[in-house]
């Protein structure tokens, strides 16, 4: 074992650890905001985004995984309990038969268009009101 570590200085450590609960607490409160107001969680609405910035719609299972920097049980998992509720569906790929594609519907392109402006506002609201001068 090494001991050969450069550990936090207290004023590090207070402003790591202030970070990591800042961080903890806008997540919830905006996974709890959308839940509450358009019945998807902040993983969902990740998913979608990602799906909506491409023309397509569509994804492979494996670049959906890169863009969120999630692991991929993470990815398949969240995307069985979405195509469950028919936020998007699963399509295997002609190209690669050990691939799919992540493909947005028809609900799932609804439920991203009705969240989105609430949850813009909120973000708008907790963090870049925060931090300018003079709130717009």
């Amino acid at each position: 074992m090494t001991t050969d570590v450069r550990w936090l200085d207290p004023g590090q450590q207070r402003a790591w650890r202030a970070f990591l609960a800042v961080h903890a607490q806008l997540e919830a409160r905006l996974n709890r905001d959308l839940q509450r107001t358009s019945g998807l969680s902040l993983s969902d609405y990740d998913v979608l985004v990602h799906l909506t910035d491409v023309p397509e719609g569509r994804l492979r299972a494996f670049e959906l995984g890169e863009g969120l920097q999630w692991e991929k049980s993470r990815v398949s998992h969240q995307v069985a309990r979405m195509a469950e509720r028919g936020l998007v569906s699963r399509e295997e790929c002609a190209e690669d038969g050990r691939g799919a594609y992540v493909v947005l519907t028809t609900a799932g392109r609804k439920a991203i268009e009705a969240a989105a402006p609430g949850h813009v506002e909120l973000v708008r609201r907790l963090l870049f009101n925060a931090l300018s001068p003079d709130p717009v």
